[in-house]
């Protein structure tokens, strides 16, 4: 077995997420109190208790996904010893879950990244009407051209390509509604838009990059135990010096988890192991590469069913 860890991005948040793991497990107790204490406000109650509004604001939602899914993985590593996995990566705001997985940035120092990123995201959101599109049946060469029919001078581009036949487009709402009523134009099966704040991964985020600038510069980063495959290149980043730039350029380029999938399995990886709530990535993970092992670890009891796969 060759193994990846891997951590979904925002969307997986649900109210009483990761509370099995706080009840049963002390190290993931600890890990919400440290939360709680960087961000100053109880972000441990918002998971627990809701109400669901909250949890889903853009800068609540992603440190709170992010402190589950390294819950999950700190109770792996007390069944899992040692802990064998190869490589890392993330969707989005998970690749911020991987860096901190792989000892490349601190706990409290990912988790005020997300909390900022999050907010900025949010405010660039809100500064511009915008929105995202998902695109079934589509391959990026389809994506393009629909977006080059529909933009019509707006901003409307590929910003997620998830799985085969599955793409996600992101601009100006206008530009969206006009690809959603175009998409069979440009051959595609289905476009649907997405409940999302605004255009992530597009143009439309770059107030959103300026503002994480100085935060990531300001960042200490380390040179991560294994490599993490980032989404704007696919490709995996061993150092530290590399990684800012690349969390800045994330917010505005398409993120290519798709390639990021396949180029693991060219490395060698054949296992993936999803951290965190939700099972989205084992999904895409699944269609991308048919003989890939994908395995998800939310609750105690998952954990236990990891330990008998571990020789290496």
């Amino acid at each position: 077995m060759s193994l990846a860890l891997v951590f979904p991005g925002q969307g997986a948040q649900v109210v009483g997420m990761g509370m099995e793991l706080a009840q049963k497990h002390p190290i993931a107790r600890e890990l919400l109190d440290r939360a709680d204490r960087a961000l100053g406000f109880g972000l441990s109650d918002i998971i627990a208790n809701g109400p669901e509004a909250d949890l889903t604001r853009t800068d609540i939602s992603q440190p709170a996904i992010l402190v589950v899914s390294l819950m999950a993985f700190e109770v792996l590593k007390t069944v899992v010893k040692p802990l064998p996995f190869r490589a890392a990566a993330g969707l989005s705001l998970g690749e911020y879950t991987a860096l901190a997985a792989a000892g490349a940035v601190s706990y409290e120092d990912a988790i005020r990244l997300v909390r900022l990123r999050g907010q900025a995201m949010q405010a660039a959101a809100d500064a511009v009407p915008s929105g995202m599109v998902v695109l079934v049946g589509a391959d990026e060469a389809q994506a393009n051209k629909l977006c080059q029919l529909a933009a019509e001078g707006e901003v409307l581009q590929v910003a997620n390509l998830n799985a085969p036949g599955q793409v996600v487009i992101s601009g100006a709402k206008t530009a969206c509604d006009r690809a959603i009523a175009r998409a069979k134009d440009a051959g595609i099966r289905r476009a649907s838009a997405l409940p999302v704040a605004g255009a992530f991964h597009s143009a439309l985020m770059a107030p959103a990059a300026d503002r994480l600038r100085s935060a990531l510069a300001a960042t200490a980063f380390k040179d991560p135990v294994v490599p993490v495959y980032t989404n704007v290149t696919a490709q995996p980043v061993t150092k530290a010096g590399e990684i800012a730039a690349l969390l800045e350029a994330q917010l505005t380029k398409p993120v290519r988890w798709a390639d990021s999938v396949v180029n693991m399995q060219a490395s060698g990886i054949t296992t993936y192991w999803e951290l965190g709530p939700g099972k989205a990535l084992c999904g895409m993970i699944s269609r991308t590469i048919k003989d890939a092992v994908v395995k998800n670890l939310e609750t105690s009891a998952d954990a236990l069913t990891f330990a008998p796969q571990t020789t290496v």
